[in-house]
């Protein structure tokens, strides 16, 4: 049974789809099948791992609202054990043609269960929102990873994000978790990179990844070659420091499961 990851932030500009390509890429380098959902209506991860957005034939919108069969949508990319569940504008329809489905929370749920055992890891790249689709992403997840920029206001609306998380665990989803926080455009030179890190450790304390993503060029111009970082360059910071976050992952996965461990709760 594969373990189902939201990677959530209403927030835009934090890196949430910049963590959600690059690690499930490194996942799948690191030997993971990954099946990587885009479940936001930009479509910014499917353009990441190198899809047209216009020549898309089945996306995550027709499993969603006319019950395409998840793998006649499922793509292959170009990351050996890495999938896509893509995703285009059409998106945008879907939180209202969803409102007269019934359990309109659980249809991502329904969608993923068809394919959840070919996959070691399924990582759902939410959109910046906290509506329906966002709710239908947590509702589907056994753990959200939330990524938070090093700049100002980066904690600015974490609270109606942990809020909603709350919700979703009493009303829908009781065995949701906090994976963790990951920091991210960090610079060490910049005294407020280093505040950031020193408040939102603060407030989260081991909730935070060792891994920060650092500011890195080679990061930034990955998706415009439709590219994970890794295959656009291996020696990268950026590509160092999302293997190191994998990593992490992998290990605190598996402490997690060793005896009389638990996950955290928000």
């Amino acid at each position: 049974m594969s373990k189902i990851i939201a990677i959530a932030n209403q927030k835009g500009g934090v890196g949430k789809t910049t963590t959600s390509v690059n690690l499930a890429a490194s996942l799948a380098v690191l030997d993971k099948k990954v099946l990587l959902v885009d479940a936001d209506p930009q479509g910014n991860s499917t353009t990441g791992v190198g899809y047209d957005l216009k020549s898309l034939e089945a996306t995550i919108y027709e499993c969603l609202v006319d019950g395409v069969e998840t793998e006649k949508a499922i793509l292959k990319t170009e990351v050996e054990n890495l999938s896509l569940l893509p995703s285009n504008i059409d998106l945008v329809g879907a939180e209202l043609e969803m409102l007269n489905l019934p359990e309109k929370e659980r249809v991502l749920t329904r969608v993923l269960a068809r394919v959840r055992d070919q996959y070691d890891y399924i990582l759902i790249d939410c959109s910046p929102s906290l509506g329906l689709l966002t709710v239908n992403s947590l509702a589907a997840a056994d753990s959200v990873i939330i990524p938070v920029q090093c700049q100002y206001f980066a904690l600015e609306g974490l609270g109606k994000l942990l809020n909603t998380i709350k919700i979703i665990q009493k009303r829908l989803n009781t065995e949701l978790r906090i994976e963790g926080f990951v920091l991210t455009m960090y610079d060490s030179r910049v005294r407020l990179s280093n505040q950031v890190v020193e408040e939102v450790k603060k407030h989260f304390d081991k909730m935070v990844f060792d891994t920060y993503i650092q500011q890195n060029v080679k990061l930034a111009e990955a998706p415009s070659f439709g590219k994970p970082v890794i295959l656009y360059d291996a020696e990268c910071r950026g590509s160092v420091n999302y293997l190191s976050l994998a990593n992490e992952l992998l290990e605190k996965q598996k402490a997690n499961e060793a005896p009389g461990k638990e996950q955290t709760k928000a």
